[in-house]
């Protein structure tokens, strides 16, 4: 059983940057892959970013790749989400993820869920 947890979430001007954390609990964090999804007001989840189990390989949704970064820490059973220049259209609740799969982008390849934290950015 893993526990996610996401930080991080906020109020930000286009432009501007914020980052998001998800701490695991449970010491099998490293055996996981990790992604980050988002979802809209009256949109579908969709995939934002996933990393390996090692960290070494990640994976971005078009609409986000340039702009946002995902990374993890094992030591600290912690991933995280960089964002940066930040578009109105990037709000949504944001959730973190754990997977059995190294790398996918499907949510159902995910088992355990994290509560999400909202993301607004004004225009």
């Amino acid at each position: 059983q893993v526990q996610l947890v996401e930080s991080g979430g906020g109020l930000v001007q286009a432009g501007g940057s914020l980052r998001l954390s998800c701490a695991a609990s449970g010491p099998s964090f490293r055996w996981y892959g990790m992604g980050w999804f988002r979802q809209a007001p009256g949109k579908e989840r969709e995939f934002v970013a996933v990393v390996s189990r090692s960290g070494g390989a990640t994976n971005y949704a078009d609409s986000v790749t340039g702009r946002f970064t995902i990374s993890r820490d094992n030591a600290k059973n912690t991933v995280y989400l960089q964002m940066d220049r930040l578009r109105p259209e990037d709000t949504a609740v944001y959730s973190c993820a754990a997977s059995d799969y190294n790398g996918s982008r499907s949510p159902d390849d995910y088992r355990y869920w994290g509560q999400g934290t909202q993301v607004t950015v004004s225009s």
